[in-house]
């Protein structure tokens, strides 16, 4: 099973979700790294051994043959991230056949109504415990 862990700006929530990932036993060359600019990339890759590319073609390219996308609700919102998240990377994410598995990180233009004020460690143990799962559903084919 292939996971994409999309960010951008500093990269920080995607370090997180790979570091998060790598607890859960998870092997480093079943994560993909994919920055919308070079800092997040590089953040996302201080585990060593990940893979990982940079950019809008990249991001749009390297998701087509994962199983999972994972990354702050962001991904999905043309111009979102400060505006590094592309109408294309947005298409591409919603696009993809993976699985969407989206932290919802506060946007200052965007408020998601029915959701619990959580911490966001607890929204990232959240989501790893989602792809976890599915990964569990997996080994039971």
């Amino acid at each position: 099973m292939l996971i994409a862990v999309v960010d951008g700006m500093g990269g920080g929530l995607g370090a997180q979700i790979i570091t998060q990932l790598l607890h859960c036993k998870i092997s480093k060359s079943n994560i993909i790294a994919l920055g919308t600019n070079a800092m997040a990339t590089n953040n996302m890759l201080k585990p060593g051994g990940i893979r990982g590319a940079t950019g809008e073609n990249a991001i749009k390219v390297s998701i087509r043959n994962v199983d999972i996308i994972v990354g702050p609700i962001g991904i999905v919102m043309p111009n979102a991230l400060m505006g590094e998240i592309t109408p294309t990377i947005a298409e591409a994410v919603m696009a993809a056949q993976a699985r969407k598995i989206l932290v919802p990180v506060t946007q200052n233009h965007v408020e998601i109504i029915g959701l619990d004020n959580q911490s966001l460690a607890n929204l990232i143990k959240e989501a790893i415990g989602k792809i976890c799962e599915q990964l569990e559903g997996e080994q039971d084919v």
